[in-house]
């Protein structure tokens, strides 16, 4: 989401992938995230977040991602989607390199197809990492990097307004060049968002002003692709509440150029709602239970799991109630730890295209 600390139970596949042995508290809660800390660092609220630094990995805080989507139209108008995600998880406290687990997902989503691909490493063998200075993010071969120039970073411009975007599976492979045309979100307080009525927490911003170019190669052939994109940016150690147990995101790009992030992380009863609405020139509103409504309308059975791939959303103080669907029903990232991730358009009060992802579904 983003809500995006899903990953961490992957962590206990991933380790065993990498003949670590696994700690025990990754087995305990939803995806480990409803543990305590243990030693991490935790998020407190009115800390502000610091730009350029906060780009940066946050090695003393347990799970970590820089994770990108885009909606895509070719010159023909067919619509694709695309995703491009870097986790970083640590084994324990303390913020040791050798401590990090690093994983990769990158998909791309035609009506037809939903191709994935996953990637893992180990810190401080170079094969993934962050750096700041110039940015760029990087997994094997899948990268994420700035291309401002010295000289204009110099005059205070953000490392991430530009960015070049790359990454390759089995069956496709990407590469893009991103343009923000917005300034940075902070999501929830300042940057402080709150997972549960408990207060649970993570830092959390965004950058849902990129318009993306570039071409994607897939079976069919090479395709040359506009749109626009969103990243988002999280780090916390204890995001979950131990009673939740899955959530449902969404990023929607509405036509007047306003943007809404929304979540509903399951369990512990009703759950727990929250969400930003995003003016078109930047202004972030936070939105709280009260504010807004995701309701689930049809399901559908994809790779044995029943979801729902349909849904309204409604913020009635900005006027918004829409309906979502999907550009492929069987978009499933058949990862080690599988989850339901894709494009989707949406009408009615208003007009769109964003993402939607949604996890912990049996």
């Amino acid at each position: 989401m983003n809500v995006r600390p899903y990953l961490v139970r992957l962590l206990f596949l991933v380790l065993s992938a990498l003949a670590v042995p696994p700690a025990s508290p990754w087995a305990q809660g939803f995806a480990g995230l409803g543990t305590e800390a243990e030693g991490f660092a935790v998020p407190e609220r009115g800390v502000p977040l610091v730009f350029p630094r906060d780009h940066a990995a946050h090695p003393d805080y347990r799970i970590e991602w820089w994770y990108l989507t885009a909606n895509l139209k070719s010159a023909d108008g067919r619509s694709f989607g695309l995703q491009w995600t870097l986790f970083r998880s640590a084994l324990e406290p303390g913020g040791k390199e050798a401590s990090q687990i690093w994983m990769g997902h990158a998909a791309a989503t035609s009506a037809e197809r939903h191709l994935v691909a996953e990637r893992l490493a180990r810190g401080g063998t170079g094969q993934a990492g962050v750096a700041l200075t110039p940015f760029s993010a990087w997994i094997d071969d899948w990268k994420m990097e700035s291309r401002v120039s010295k000289d204009v970073l110099a005059t205070g411009a953000d490392p991430l307004s530009q960015l070049a975007l790359g990454a390759s599976g089995k069956d496709f492979r990407y590469s893009m060049d991103l343009q923000a045309k917005g300034p940075l979100v902070p999501q929830g307080d300042r940057g402080y968002s709150v997972k549960s009525a408990e207060g649970q927490a993570s830092y959390y911003y965004s950058q849902p002003f990129y318009t993306i170019v570039g071409t994607l190669i897939l079976p069919e052939g090479e395709v040359a692709v506009t749109g626009e994109a969103w990243l988002d940016r999280e780090w916390s150690s204890q995001p979950l509440s131990a009673g939740q147990t899955g959530w449902d995101w969404f990023s929607l790009h509405l036509g007047g150029g306003e943007k809404l992030m929304a979540f509903r992380l399951r369990g512990n009863g009703e759950g727990y709602m929250s969400g930003t609405w995003i003016s078109a020139d930047g202004r972030p509103t936070p939105l709280g239970p009260s504010d807004l409504m995701v309701t689930p309308l049809d399901t559908t059975r994809v790779a044995g799991h029943v979801l729902p791939v349909r849904w309204r959303v409604q913020v009635p103080g900005h006027g918004v109630d829409v309906t979502t669907e999907a550009l492929n029903d069987d978009a499933w990232m058949a990862v080690s730890f599988p989850y339901w991730e894709g494009p989707i358009r949406f009408s009615g009060s208003h007009e769109g295209q964003g993402y939607l992802e949604m996890t912990g579904y049996k």
